[in-house]
């Protein structure tokens, strides 16, 4: 028995299920709040110094901090898509993982999150990381699924997922140190899930080659040959970079490679007999 399936035998019953869809929840309700001038979410919001100060409560409460505190109309409809994507991509994961690993792939970007915030204790951390870490999962995972940009024009997710990770590697070279941390947090947790398939996926593409190369050399030497030289019997199979061509002048329009075909003496009568 698998370390996952010890895990899941044994945790499993701890594990919340639907778990994207409380943290939405969560979020709604402060940012409802908010709006209603009933709540401050700097509050809540992860800052190491102020935990170091006593307000342990920070820690988790991050996690329920809205992308955004004041709307617009065009705010509130990407917020809500946003919403409607984070919950799409964490129920499709929970379902591909079980409710017990997508717990875990969610506790451990906090864990990272939460680290990497303490290294920078005067700087708020967000939770944009953690989230952005479900978006890159679930794209590994269904690549060809097809995203509406602006809600009207079609791209497959691995393309956006591959416009991040290259915001990743941009970030990482100019950003500050607290925002490459968070970036490296959430690769972090990516690949912990995941540098397994991908060691795999290289591992059999090499393979794949390997199998192509053996079978188109051995299709190439089970096949005749068109052409071949009547001096140095080079073929195109054996040399495909040559040139061959035939001299009208010799008995039985003999073939010649491209360095023969103006250096030969011709065949004259027998075919076999060069002279």
């Amino acid at each position: 028995m698998s370390l996952l399936s010890r895990l899941e035998r044994n945790l499993g019953r701890y594990a919340i299920p639907d778990l994207s869809l409380y943290l939405i929840i969560g979020q709604v309700m402060i940012l409802g709040f908010a709006l209603l001038g009933q709540f401050d979410v700097g509050r809540i919001m992860l800052l190491p110094a102020a935990v170091q100060a006593g307000e342990f409560w920070r820690l988790g409460t991050f996690l329920l901090v809205p992308p955004v505190t004041t709307l617009t109309l065009t705010s509130a409809l990407f917020l809500a898509f946003g919403w409607y994507l984070f919950y799409l991509m964490g129920s499709a994961l929970e379902q591909h993982w079980g409710a017990l690993r997508f717990n875990g792939f969610i506790l451990l970007g906090w864990l990272l999150t939460v680290g990497a915030a303490f290294v920078t204790p005067a700087l708020y951390a967000t939770n944009a990381y953690m989230a952005a870490t479900v978006f890159l999962a679930f794209a590994y995972l269904n690549p060809d699924f097809v995203m509406y940009i602006f809600f009207f024009l079609p791209v497959k997710i691995k393309w956006l997922a591959l416009i991040q990770w290259l915001g990743y590697g941009f970030i990482l070279i100019v950003g500050t140190w607290a925002e490459r941390l968070m970036i490296l947090a959430s690769a972090g947790n990516f690949l912990v899930f995941f540098a397994r398939d991908l060691v795999r996926s290289v591992g059999s593409g090499q393979r794949r080659q390997a199998w192509q190369a053996r079978n188109f050399a051995a299709a190439n030497n089970e096949r005749e040959p068109r052409h071949r030289c009547h001096l140095c019997n080079r073929t195109d199979l054996t040399h495909p970079q040559l040139d061959f061509r035939y001299c009208s002048k010799c008995a039985g329009d003999q073939c010649y490679c491209s360095e023969h075909i103006f250096t030969h003496l011709h065949v004259v009568g027998d075919p076999s007999v060069k002279k």
